[in-house]
C-alpha cells in the first residue's frame, strides 16, 4: 500500500478508504482514478483476510449442491447464482455432495456445510437437482440461508421453487386449446414434488375442458429415456391409443419419439407430444423440435442470491414461473385443423 500511495501522490489513509469504502470515502474521483491507477501499475492485491476482519464480511457465499452440478440442464441454476453474485462483488464457493440419495449424503452435506461455515462465508444457498421438502442439516441457521428447487417445513427460512402445477396445467391446456381430450402422461414416482404437481396440473387442465382422465393412460416408469420408450410402446398399442402425450420430462418425450418412428406414427400429424425441462441436446435437436416448458433454473439461482444479500425483498418463499417453449411436435389430432 506503501508504493500505491508515493505513486498516486496520496497518503496510505486515502489508499485505504478508496478500496476499502470507494462509494462514502469523499475522495474526488479524479482522485480515486489516480490511486486505482497506480493499484494496476505496482500489481498491489487487497488482503481479503484483513479487510474481512475489517468488515465483518468475507463476499463470499456458500453454494451447497447435490447432482446439480453434473447436470447438463440445471447448470443454468448455478450461472444464474454466479452471475448474480459477480455483480454483486460476491464470489461463490460451489461444493457438489453428490447423489442425495446415497448413504453418504447427509454425512457429505454437513461437512460440507461446516467446511463453509469455518471459512466464514457470509451465507450458504443449498439447492437439490429435484424439486423436494429437504430436512434442513445442522448448522444451516449459524448464516442467512436460501433452499434453491426446494422448500422445507421450517416457516422463517427462504426458498425458490417452480411452479410445477401451473406449467403442467399450462403444457395440457396446449394440447386441449387444440383439440385434444384423448391424452396421456407418462411420469415417475421419483422422490420429490415435482410429479405429483405436474400429475394434478394434467388431471385439473382435462377436467376443466370437461374431458375424463382414462387412468389407462397415465403411466409410472423409471424417468428416463428407456421408461419412455417402454411406456410409449404400451399407450401406442392400446386398442384406444391416445393423439397426445404429456410427458413429465424431456427424456421421456425423446423415448416416445423413437417408439413413434419405429412403429410408423408421425410426429406431430398422428401424435403430438409435450415435454418438461426444455433439456439442452433433447428438446431443440429432435425432429421436429419438442415443445416444452422450460424450468427457470437461471432465474431461480439469480433469485437465491438476490434473497441472501437483501432478505427484505420480495416473498419468503418464492414460486417462479416456468415458460412453454412452443416449437414443432404439437397439432390437432388427426381428422382435425
Amino acid at each position: 500500500m506503501r508504493d500505491v500511495a508515493a505513486r498516486a501522490g496520496v497518503s496510505q489513509t486515502t489508499v485505504s478508504l478508496v478500496l476499502n469504502n470507494p462509494a462514502t470515502s469523499g475522495i474526488p474521483e479524479s482522485t480515486q482514478a489516480r490511486i486505482r491507477a497506480a493499484i494496476e501499475e505496482v500489481g498491489y492485491r487487497t488482503n481479503r483476510l484483513a479487510r474481512a476482519m475489517r468488515l465483518d464480511r468475507t463476499d463470499t457465499i456458500g453454494f451447497i449442491s447435490d447432482d446439480i452440478a453434473t447436470t447438463p440442464y440445471a447448470n443454468r441454476m448455478i450461472r444464474g447464482a454466479q452471475d448474480a453474485a459477480w455483480e454483486a462483488g460476491r464470489l461463490l464457493l460451489i461444493v457438489s455432495t453428490g447423489a442425495f440419495d446415497h448413504p453418504d449424503h447427509q454425512t457429505i452435506e454437513q461437512t460440507a456445510i461446516d467446511q463453509l461455515l469455518e471459512r466464514q462465508v457470509d451465507g450458504i444457498v443449498l439447492a437439490a437437482m429435484f424439486h423436494r421438502v429437504l430436512d434442513l442439516p445442522d448448522g444451516l441457521r449459524e448464516k442467512p440461508s436460501v433452499l434453491l428447487n426446494a422448500s422445507s417445513e421450517a416457516p422463517d427460512i427462504a426458498s425458490v421453487v417452480p411452479d410445477e402445477y401451473s406449467a403442467a396445467y399450462e403444457a395440457t391446456s396446449y394440447l386441449t386449446d387444440r383439440g385434444h381430450r384423448r391424452i396421456a402422461h407418462l411420469t415417475t414416482r421419483y422422490p420429490g414434488a415435482a410429479w405429483t404437481l405436474r400429475l394434478q396440473g394434467f388431471r385439473d387442465a382435462v377436467e376443466a375442458v370437461g374431458a375424463t382422465v382414462d387412468e389407462d393412460l397415465v403411466l409410472f416408469d423409471e424417468s428416463t429415456t428407456e421408461g419412455g420408450r417402454r411406456a410409449t410402446r404400451l399407450l401406442l398399442e392400446h386398442p384406444d391409443p391416445p393423439t397426445a402425450i404429456f410427458c413429465h420430462n424431456d427424456q421421456y418425450a425423446m423415448g416416445a419419439y423413437q417408439v413413434a418412428n419405429d412403429l410408423g406414427v408421425r410426429i406431430p400429424e398422428d401424435l403430438s407430444v409435450v415435454g418438461f425441462d426444455d433439456q439442452q441436446l433433447i428438446a431443440a435437436e429432435i425432429v421436429p423440435g419438442l415443445t416444452t416448458m422450460r424450468l427457470p433454473h437461471y432465474e431461480m439461482g439469480q433469485w437465491v442470491i438476490q434473497k441472501l444479500l437483501d432478505p427484505e425483498a420480495g416473498p419468503l418463499n418464492a414460486t417462479l414461473p416456468c415458460p412453454l417453449i412452443e416449437r414443432a411436435s404439437v397439432a390437432p389430432p388427426a381428422g382435425r385443423g
